[in-house]
C-alpha cells in the first residue's frame, strides 16, 4: 500500500509540475474598458470632438471604421500565438493586425512600421510590410518581379494569401497567428494561409485597424509559445 501511495504521489506530482508548464492564454482585452491600449488615429489631433472609434460594447472591443487609425497595445511582444475572433458587422469589410509594431505613422502618416496581417474581406491572410519585410516561398511568383519588393510606398508591399478560408461576410472568423523568432504563420478558419520568415522585425506592439468598417472583436487572446506549430 505504502509503494502504491507513492507511485500516486509521483504521477500527481509530475503531472502538477507538466500542467505548470503549459502556456498560458491572456485575452488582451478586458471586457470593460481600453485599458492596456492607446489610441493613435490622426483625426483627432486637432479636434477634441472628433469620436474615438474604438469602443467596448458588450463585453467586446469594437472598432467603428471611422475615423482611420489604429489601437495599439501598450507592452511589446514576442514570440506568441494571437487568436483573433471577429466578424464585420456591416457586410464587407476592411481591417488588419498589425504585427511588431513600432513608429508611429511611419507609412503615408498613418500606418505603423509594422507587418500587417490584411483582414480585408477576400483577402484575409494577405501580408503587408510597412517599413519591415518577410520572405515566403516561391517569394517570385507571390510578389512579383524581385526589383519591386520593398517595404515603402514605391515598393511591392502586399504578398498574397496562399488560399481563401474566409466565412461570408458578417460570420465570425477565427484568424490565428504563431509569430515566433523570425517566423510568422497565419491560420484562417483552421486552414492556413500564410506563412513567412526571415522578418526583419520580432517583436513590437500589437494593433488593430480603424479601416473604413465596423468589426467586433469578440476575442483578442495571446498565449506565449516557444516555437511555429507545424500542422494544424
Amino acid at each position: 500500500m505504502k509503494f502504491n501511495l507513492f507511485l500516486l504521489s509521483a504521477l500527481f506530482l509530475f503531472l502538477s509540475c507538466n500542467e505548470a508548464k503549459q502556456p498560458v492564454a491572456q485575452s488582451l482585452v478586458n471586457g470593460t474598458d481600453l485599458s492596456g491600449w492607446h489610441i493613435d488615429v490622426p483625426a483627432m489631433d486637432n479636434n477634441p470632438d472628433t469620436i474615438n472609434p474604438f469602443i467596448i460594447r458588450d463585453g467586446m472591443l469594437v472598432t467603428l471604421g471611422e475615423p482611420i487609425g489604429h489601437i495599439i497595445t501598450d507592452d511589446e511582444y514576442e514570440n506568441y500565438r494571437l487568436h483573433v475572433e471577429y466578424r464585420f458587422t456591416k457586410g464587407a469589410g476592411n481591417g488588419g493586425v498589425m504585427l511588431h509594431s513600432s513608429t508611429l505613422r511611419a507609412v503615408n502618416d498613418l500606418f505603423p512600421q509594422s507587418l500587417e496581417v490584411q483582414m480585408k474581406h477576400e483577402n484575409v491572410g494577405d501580408f503587408w510590410c510597412f517599413q519591415e519585410d518577410i520572405a515566403v516561398p516561391d517569394m517570385e511568383v507571390r510578389r512579383g518581379p524581385k526589383e519591386n519588393w520593398g517595404s515603402t510606398a514605391d515598393k511591392q508591399r502586399n504578398i498574397p494569401k496562399l488560399t481563401d478560408a474566409e466565412n461570408p461576410a458578417g460570420e465570425w472568423n477565427n484568424l490565428v497567428i504563431e509569430s515566433v523568432g523570425d517566423e510568422v504563420k497565419v491560420w484562417l478558419n483552421e486552414t492556413l494561409v500564410n506563412y513567412g520568415y526571415n522578418s526583419t522585425s520580432q517583436k513590437g506592439k500589437i494593433a488593430l485597424q480603424s479601416e473604413g468598417s465596423e468589426i467586433e472583436f469578440k476575442r483578442v487572446e495571446l498565449t506565449p509559445i516557444t516555437k511555429i506549430t507545424e500542422s494544424k
